[in-house]
């Protein structure tokens, strides 16, 4: 049976309609299945989303690599909420007794003595090696030491470490206790930091003096050459950067997701974006001034820089150095197997010996006499 349907009397089968729905049902699906496909595509090629896996201990790993990549992952320190929470937080670096005992025991066995100066008005620790070869008596390392901007110059973080480089290099050592957080936001660092450099070029040759930092000191080994620059005040004869944690202070590098969980304790959500945040005092993370990768580095003394491939901050150290190439500067980028970010300065790891090595032999190369 067929009807006459339209003003025009157009000859309709009843039955067309449902064949004009299938049809376009047929060509709607396909589009939909497209659209979700592309999206799903868009999606994968922004990024990529990787199973659990386990990552095992390198067996070509020293001994003492080994053991502490076996250790168990620190789950972490929650952000404080308060400025109090800060302050309790900064608390946990101070050295007690026993600490301050191991530091003086350990400073005599390596035959380096450590004493507190005040240098441009900043307070600082000078560690001198019991002997100093002939060729090292007029270099100097100016040191910016680790910390998160939470932990002051004495202790671990500080004077010990400079103990062990004073010992290993046989130079002196100076280490900048800068402002720290929470009182004290950017640019109180960098202004202390600054105010050293000036101090020490007065009575050494700028191109005798090394500048040494790792993780922030790292960072803030750059902004000091930056601000310097900028300042129009002379430069050091090198730079020395291990593991530049506040060279980008933005999540930023692609390691800051590859190597989180993987480097032992590190991780940039939490803590320490929190910590970045409050150090920068209300600055956009990329400024130039808080986060030296986006900064003017022509110019530049030459610059040795370290990280490992567990180390959560490698892809800003990889960045740094590419930045650097790019405005021909002399540079060296060591990266050392399966090694995290805190072991930087763990001069028992064999490894992490090896390029200290490496680093004492730049530093002769490129510091006048």
């Amino acid at each position: 049976m067929r009807a006459w349907i339209g003003k025009d009397s157009e000859l309709v089968d009843p039955a067309r309609p449902k064949v004009l729905f299938s049809q376009l049902l047929a060509l709607i699906v396909p589009l939909i299945a497209c659209t979700w496909n592309c999206t799903a595509s868009a999606q994968e090629a922004a990024s990529r989303t990787i199973p659990s896996r386990i990552i095992p201990i390198p067996a070509a790993a020293s001994p003492e690599l080994q053991k502490l990549l076996a250790q168990p992952a620190n789950p972490g320190t929650p952000p404080p909420r308060t400025t109090e929470g800060w302050r309790a937080l900064a608390e946990q670096f101070v050295p007690d007794r026993a600490d301050a005992e191991q530091l003086a025991k350990m400073s005599n066995q390596l035959g380096v003595t450590v004493v507190p100066r005040t240098m441009g008005g900043v307070r600082c620790y000078v560690a001198t090696p019991t002997v100093i070869q002939p060729r090292n008596r007029n270099r100097v390392l100016l040191n910016l030491h680790p910390g998160g901007f939470i932990a002051g110059a004495v202790g671990r973080y500080g004077t010990e470490w400079a103990v062990k480089i004073a010992s290993l290099m046989g130079y002196k050592v100076i280490v900048v206790d800068y402002r720290l957080l929470p009182d004290h936001p950017f640019p109180a660092a960098m202004d202390d930091a600054m105010a050293v450099w000036k101090y020490v070029i007065k009575s050494t040759k700028p191109s005798n003096v090394a500048v040494i930092g790792a993780s922030v000191g790292a960072g803030m080994s750059l902004s000091l050459v930056q601000r310097a620059k900028s300042d129009a005040v002379s430069l050091p004869g090198a730079v020395i950067s291990i593991s530049a944690a506040a060279a980008d202070l933005s999540k930023t590098g692609d390691s800051y997701y590859t190597n989180a969980g993987v480097d032992g304790n590190s991780t940039y959500d939490g803590l320490w974006e929190a910590a970045w945040k409050l150090y920068a005092n209300g600055r956009d993370l990329k400024d130039p001034l808080v986060s030296p990768l986006y900064g003017d580095f022509k110019g530049f003394p030459p610059t040795y820089l370290v990280t490992g491939t567990r180390d959560l901050y490698l892809s800003d150290t990889v960045r740094v150095q590419r930045r650097l190439l790019q405005d021909g500067v002399s540079t060296q980028l060591v990266v050392v197997e399966s090694l995290p970010h805190g072991a930087m300065m763990s001069m028992d790891i064999p490894e992490v010996a090896e390029f200290y090595s490496y680093i004492a032999k730049f530093i002769d190369a490129h510091l006048g006499r």
